[in-house]
């Protein structure tokens, strides 16, 4: 398959009063790489917690994923499944941001967890959670 999905689990290292500064440069950055390299997905943040999905071709989601361990402003980062997937599920976005969201706080409830812990999830809810979170309009 062309296309690969890359989905992680990571816990922002950003205090408070910095926090709406650093999504901003983190959206604004992960935008113009995405747009440079073809890759779209989705970011959804509550919590603390980061989970992000995306898809593009494997060279660039490796060099992306080195980028991203890297990273400062964020810890803890957990890869989900890295895999083939026939078609892209976010052809209108280079990167869709999902703030805080009552169908996905529901959603953790439902699967027992009072708080958004994305690390927690198993594939089947990761799958789930994307499936949600393509569906949501801003």
């Amino acid at each position: 398959a062309y296309m690969y999905q890359l989905c992680y689990a990571s816990c922002s290292t950003s205090d408070s009063d910095k926090l709406l500064e650093d999504l901003r440069n983190i959206l604004k950055e992960a935008r113009d790489f995405n747009v440079d390299h073809e890759i779209r997905g989705v970011l959804y943040f509550a919590d603390q917690y980061f989970f992000q999905c995306l898809e593009g071709k494997k060279e660039a989601l490796d060099i992306l994923i080195e980028k991203l361990k890297k990273d400062t402003l964020h810890k803890g980062f957990t890869l989900f499944e890295y895999k083939p997937v026939n078609k892209s599920h976010f052809v209108d976005w280079s990167m869709k941001y999902v703030r805080r969201n009552s169908v996905i706080q529901q959603y953790m409830r439902d699967q027992g967890f009072e708080l958004f812990r994305p690390k927690l999830l198993q594939p089947h809810q990761v799958e789930e959670l994307i499936t949600l979170l393509v569906d949501i309009k801003d």
